[in-house]
């Protein structure tokens, strides 16, 4: 079992920049890049995946920026319909549409001298793509009903999850707007692809939901973590999250144990477990009996992604979502050996 204090003090003291917690490579070349960017008022785009953390990277910037004690204005544009979407941004004037009783301030507005971070910005219509143009080139805005633009200073940061270069090549964004977007770009990597990372942010959300919910669940078994790092996080870190707040709620036990995962987490096959391989369970603690059944799906689970891969460790690796040296360590462990199986170009 491995305790969460341990990793909790590693996260606090070492891997944590801006709330954002990694000690991948990748992550802290982006670290770095926030570092620069962020005394400039360059227009900055952050791409990646949903649930990587673009919002944080975004508030990072603004944080570490001459601009930080002004205010930093978050918009969803794709939540907004697009009939408020230009007077959410822009403001109004009174009576200049139905419902208009009174003039209103547009996040532009309440943003001056700070920051406006644009989140969803592939979703914006091409209607109020014009008018982000003209606010990115002037520095200029004009409410809805008013006649006369004024001056505001923000700076520009934007997100998408979406490829805005083959949105540009559909016609669906302006490819002027897009390069104004793009003056500088952050891609963060998904969650996948930065495996190493998964440990901290497991131990940080464990922490979190301990105490959130007022119950003691300070420890994770290993084969557990180890599921956790070898699922592949479509949602990323955003859904990890949501499986370690499920496991502290559904936890019966001080320990999360791999049972206390979703079954996309191990798989349907690990809950089919029992009378194969395990032997009688009931003659050993419940704790033991879990761990004995953890043990038998992972030698079937590997003796059968090897058997499918014909014993290619690379191949059988990548389709476990795992790097290699990683996927030998548990084969060594569970004392799966690929020799036993056909001989192909790489073990």
């Amino acid at each position: 079992m491995l305790q969460i204090k341990s990793l909790e003090r590693q996260t606090t003291s070492r891997y944590v920049y801006e709330g954002i917690i990694s000690r991948s490579r990748k992550m802290q070349e982006i670290f770095s890049i926030i570092d620069n960017v962020a005394v400039t008022v360059s227009t900055i785009l952050i791409t990646g995946e949903s649930g990587t953390g673009k919002e944080m990277v975004a508030r990072a910037i603004h944080n570490k920026s001459p601009r930080h004690h002004k205010p930093f204005v978050v918009i969803n544009c794709a939540a907004i319909p697009e009939q408020l979407l230009e007077s959410e941004l822009f403001g109004h004037k009174r009576g200049s549409f139905t419902g208009a009783i009174a003039d209103k301030k547009g996040l532009f507005d309440e943003a001056n001298d700070g920051t406006v971070f644009l989140d969803e910005i592939g979703e914006v219509p091409p209607s109020i793509q014009v008018k982000l143009l003209r606010v990115l080139q002037e520095g200029e805005i004009r409410p809805v009903g008013d006649v006369n633009p004024h001056h505001v200073d923000v700076r520009v940061l934007a997100a998408t999850n979406q490829d805005l270069v083959q949105c540009v090549k559909e016609g669906r964004f302006r490819e002027d707007l897009y390069y104004r977007l793009n003056v500088i770009s952050i891609a963060l990597p998904p969650l996948r692809d930065r495996t190493d990372d998964v440990p901290l942010l497991t131990y940080h959300f464990l922490e979190k939901y301990s105490n959130k919910t007022g119950k003691r669940v300070d420890k994770i078994a290993v084969d557990a973590l180890q599921a956790l790092q070898a699922y592949s996080w479509i949602g990323n870190v955003r859904e990890l999250e949501n499986v370690v707040e499920r496991a502290v709620v559904l936890a019966t036990e001080d320990t999360i144990s791999a049972r206390d995962l979703p079954p996309r987490i191990l798989g349907e096959s690990f809950y089919l477990l029992g009378e194969e391989g395990s032997g009688d369970l009931t003659q050993y603690s419940y704790r033991e009996a879990k761990e004995r059944m953890l043990v038998s799906f992972n030698r079937a689970y590997l003796k059968s992604l090897l058997k499918m891969s014909s014993g290619n460790i690379s191949y059988a690796a990548e389709k476990a979502g795992m790097d290699r040296s990683n996927f030998k360590k548990l084969l060594k462990k569970y004392g799966v050996d690929a020799s036993d199986l056909d001989d192909t170009e790489e073990r």
